[in-house]
């Protein structure tokens, strides 16, 4: 496939992200697809995505790109950016986040075999959110109050 081809399958699975809808993500991903950004106690291969994407993925709906950068070679498709959204509020990695606006730099790595993505990386600066939406305290703004 094409790198261009590639890039159009990304972003085809992007939309999903954004939606909720998974009505595509069989055509688009393969089903023995590695995805290393879920938890180790998720089914191996395409459900484990479909479950998180069906579950906790379901808060990250607003997540959308506010800068965006696609760099795709042969096989290889990278999005790099800023994503922000509304998280609703609740746990998050063992914080219990208030609800609120964030963006936070994130990078999404793919590898395409044939016409189906089956490996998926991501990178996120939790961090960023986690100051943002005052989970945990900001260390800059405590030290300059001393």
């Amino acid at each position: 496939m094409s790198t261009e081809t590639n890039k159009a399958l990304v972003e085809r699975l992007d939309a999903i992200l954004n939606t909720g809808d998974l009505g595509e993500l069989d055509e688009l991903c393969s089903p023995d697809m590695v995805n290393h950004s879920l938890a180790p106690s998720r089914p191996p291969g395409l459900e484990g995505t479909r479950q998180w994407l069906a579950t906790e993925g379901r808060k990250f709906e607003s997540f959308r790109w506010r800068e965006l950068l696609v760099v795709a070679e042969g096989d290889l498709v990278v999005q790099f950016g800023i994503r922000g959204g509304h998280w609703p509020g609740g746990a998050f990695l063992g914080f219990d986040v208030p609800a609120g606006p964030y963006q936070r730099d994130t990078a999404f790595m793919y590898r395409i075999a044939g016409d189906r993505i089956v490996e998926r990386w991501a990178a996120n600066d939790h961090l960023a959110m986690l100051l943002q939406l005052g989970a945990i305290p900001d260390p800059a703004a405590t030290a300059s109050r001393r």
